[in-house]
């Protein structure tokens, strides 16, 4: 089992011998490790079953340190970076030398991140090198946004999870890259694309799934709990799957069922963001055959917690 605790001392010199750690920030927890050695990097796809043509996220303290790993810092990227770091912004820039082809899956730019959470951001302070870190989970299933939810899976490949509590955000950040000087959104996260229109202007999605991804949560099925997810009008799946079968996922209408989960009550869609992870792997433990979910408000949060869904609901 791997011990849960909050000593970024004992975070560092497992992360400076080459071991993991689990790190907290505002998304989801992250599996973390030295990025610029290839030995703590392989350990990150070994631990996670992960293949190695999903490239992982790099994390930093600072934008200042982000120079360091990119040959350039667009215009654009700079205002996003002065905007919204830290927090659940990642910028894919063209990377440096310095940075392993491995991390990258061989592409030439590496995706650079500044979250914000307190602990980790302490962390990366101390450190001499930046962390590699996707989501501390088994690859394809749900993100973890709890240190519990890191033990359940990978307590036996790891020594240390560092706990900084519930995530406040709860889905993956908002990847954003630029091809010939026009940004291009990767990933729907936790930074609405409303906003990221605000800063620069129109941005172009491509979030399509695919089997060589530029960035990561672009495969077709992925963020997937144990259980087979049906997207619908749930008053319609019902009359297909018996509800005493299946579990039911809502934004906020009540079905008074006993296998069921409203991701916010009120109306919220940050609420419901953060609760996306935790609902879908609670139904795991219920006993139910499937999950019958409901699309949110598609605006806002409400896009990427979409994306999330039917990318976890691909059969």
């Amino acid at each position: 089992m791997a011990e849960i605790g909050n000593q970024i001392e004992k975070a560092v010199r497992l992360l400076e011998q080459d071991e993991l750690v689990a790190i907290p920030t505002e998304t989801v927890y992250g599996l973390a490790g030295n990025a610029l050695s290839k030995s703590a990097v392989t350990k990150i796809f070994s631990v996670k079953n992960r293949p190695q043509f999903d490239p992982l996220i790099v994390h930093i303290p600072n934008i200042e340190k982000a120079e360091t790993y990119v040959t350039e810092i667009p215009e654009q990227a700079r205002i996003l970076a002065d905007t919204f770091w830290p927090g659940p912004l990642t910028l894919l820039l063209k990377k440096k030398s310095i940075i392993p082809d491995l991390v990258t899956a061989g592409l030439d730019t590496v995706g650079i991140r500044c979250p914000n959470h307190f602990l980790t951001r302490q962390l990366l302070q101390r450190l001499p090198f930046p962390l590699a870190a996707p989501s501390a989970n088994p690859f394809g299933y749900v993100s973890p946004t709890k240190p519990e939810h890191v033990e359940e899976q990978l307590g036996n490949s790891i020594q240390y999870i560092l706990d900084g509590g519930i995530c406040t955000v709860g889905i993956e950040s908002t990847i954003v890259g630029f091809e010939n000087e026009t940004p291009v959104v990767y990933r729907l996260g936790g930074l609405s694309l409303e906003n990221i229109e605000k800063a620069i202007g129109n941005v172009q999605l491509m979030t399509h799934s695919t089997s060589n991804p530029k960035a990561p949560g672009q495969l077709k099925s992925h963020y997937a709990p144990g259980k087979k997810v049906f997207l619908g009008k749930v008053e319609e799946l019902l009359q297909q799957y018996p509800s005493h079968l299946s579990g039911i996922l809502t934004f906020q209408k009540d079905f008074n069922s006993p296998f069921q989960f409203i991701l916010s009550p009120s109306g919220s869609l940050d609420e419901a963001a953060q609760n996306l992870f935790e609902a879908l792997r609670a139904f795991d433990k219920m006993p139910v055959d499937v999950i019958l979910a409901e699309l949110v408000p598609n605006v806002g949060l409400g896009k990427a917690i979409n994306d999330r869904l039917q990318r976890a609901a691909v059969q």
